[in-house]
Parts: C-alpha cells; structure tokens; sequence
C-alpha cells in the first residue's frame, strides 16, 4: 500500500482524475487496465475499417464530350475512369458500378460478399443496385484518344430476366440517381470513390399535356409558319394553273380533215398528151356554088 505521496509512472491525467487519492497501487494497475482494454479495442477496430476500405480520390461524373443521347429518359453515359484504380486494385479484383436513388445513400451499406450484392431486379425495394462489373484491364493506362463511355441503363433485353441478376437494365424514372465505384477482392469491399453528383434523366410528357396554341408560339415561329404556308399556297395555285392550260389547249385543238374516198366504179385519169402527132385541122368548107354545097341550097 503506498501513502498519498506515492507518484505512480506514466499515469495519464485521466486517469488521476477518475481514481481516487489514497488507492492502492495494486487497485489502480487493475482499474488502469479495465479501462485502457476498451479503448485499445475501440482504436484497433478504427484502424481496421480505415485500412480496409480505402477511398479513391475520384468522383463519377456525366460525361462532357459532346454526345448524343448521353442523358436520355433511361440512360445516363459517363466518362470512364482511366488511370484512376492502378494503384488500388489488383487484377483478380472486380470493379463495379453502385447506382442508387440518391436520397438512399447516406444509409447504403456495402456487400460484404459477392453474394450480398443486389441486382438490378431489386432497384425498388433494395433503392440500388451494382452493375458493369470490369477488371482493371478494361480501363487501360495511358489515356486513349478516342471517346469511351460507360452507358447505364442500355440493356434492355434483361430486364425481365431473374437469371442474369447484374443486369445493366434501363432505369424506371427519372430519379434522381447517384453512382460509385466500388472494388471488391476476395474478402468483400476493399475500396470506392465517392458518390456522383445528383443525375436527373430526361422525362416525357404526354401529348395532351402539350401546348399546341400559335399564340404561344415566338414571333420567328409565326413568321416561318406563315412563310412557308405562303409558298405551299402559290406553288398549288400554280399547278392548277398549269393543268388547266394544257386541259384547255387540248380541248380547242381542231379535228384533223379525213380525205374524201372517190366512190367505188369511177375512174380519173390524169390528161395525156402526144406532143409527136400535131393536131388535126378541121375540112375545108365547099365552094357555095358547087352544086349540092349546103351554101347553094340555101
């Protein structure tokens, strides 16, 4: 037993503060040591989850090449994330793609297995799912010219298909979603990034719903509208036009004269004349005193 002078070594100001003066020195090294083994335990465990999961420096985003169709009422495209994962994962690891409503992200727990993963199936109840599974291989080091992008969503033939459960099935809303990356090896999650900002799709709208009123329309609007009408109308006009000149032309065009067909027995010859014989001269008159001369009877 020591006496109220007794100063024990490397005793934490904790500590003195807690036990009483006047203890024993044998009572304090058990009471130390009941309290140090929690808080040992608890830094243990800290340093275990630190080092197990480790955050990669890198936040998912839509992509900003200039893409058609890279937000659609299904599909989200983004940019791949090249060079990113070198040095986090090894190449038996799997590398997926997490996406989930985005008001359920805080309270998301990752699969500590492969089985503990979701499947698309189960986007309604589970508020997310993982999809895309790749290795490293698929997003090589150096940067490639040409543009690649991770399409979410673009399968739609397995969205009724229980049987292959990481579907890459197009999404039901419009959301909004949030994705991540998440490495998993052997013994569940291993690392991630961090959560994408809020993605919101394209919605539709039903054709009732749409405003077709021209006084609602812009002034360029109108103006084009009349433009055009104004050249249907005169390009109608003139084809009619057309068409009842050409119809008008061939109703004053004139019979065409049928020659007459000499009627059957007759005969016209063309004139012939002998130019070697000269014509014959008429007789001369008889003297009128010849007797019997047509003058002499008279």
């Amino acid at each position: 037993m020591g006496d109220d002078n007794t100063v024990l070594p490397q005793r934490s100001f904790v500590k003195d503060w807690i036990l009483p003066r006047g203890t024993g020195e044998e009572s304090l090294g058990r009471t130390s040591a009941t309290m140090e083994l929690p808080l040992v335990l608890l830094v243990l465990t800290g340093s275990c989850l630190v080092k197990g999961l480790e955050l990669v420096p890198y936040t998912p985003q839509i992509t900003g090449n200039s893409l058609e169709g890279k937000l659609t009422a299904s599909t989200f495209s983004l940019d791949q994330p090249i060079c990113i994962f070198d040095q986090y994962v090894n190449a038996t690891d799997d590398i997926w793609l997490v996406v989930a409503f985005a008001n359920a992200t805080s309270s998301l727990k990752n699969p500590t297995s492969r089985t503990d993963i979701p499947p698309y199936q189960r986007l309604s109840t589970a508020l997310h799912y993982m999809t895309l599974r790749t290795t490293i291989t698929f997003f090589p080091c150096p940067r490639s010219t040409n543009t690649s992008v991770l399409r979410v969503g673009s399968d739609a033939f397995c969205r009724n298909d229980n049987s292959q459960q990481h579907c890459n099935g197009p999404l039901p809303n419009p959301g909004p979603y949030r994705v991540k990356f998440l490495i998993l090896d052997s013994n569940g999650a291993k690392a991630e990034t961090r959560w994408s900002e809020r993605i919101t799709l394209k919605q539709g709208h039903r054709s009732s719903t749409i405003d077709t009123w021209p006084g609602r329309r812009s002034g360029t609007m109108v103006v084009i509208t009349v433009i055009l009408s104004s050249l249907v109308g005169i390009l109608t006009i003139a084809f009619l036009c057309t068409s009842a000149y050409e119809c008008f032309k061939l109703w004053q065009r004139e019979d065409p004269v049928v020659a007459e067909e000499p009627p059957a027995g007759s005969f016209k010859g063309r004139r012939y004349d002998t130019h070697h014989i000269p014509p014959s001269q008429a007789p001369p008159q008889p003297p009128s005193d010849v007797p019997g001369s047509p003058a002499a009877s008279s």
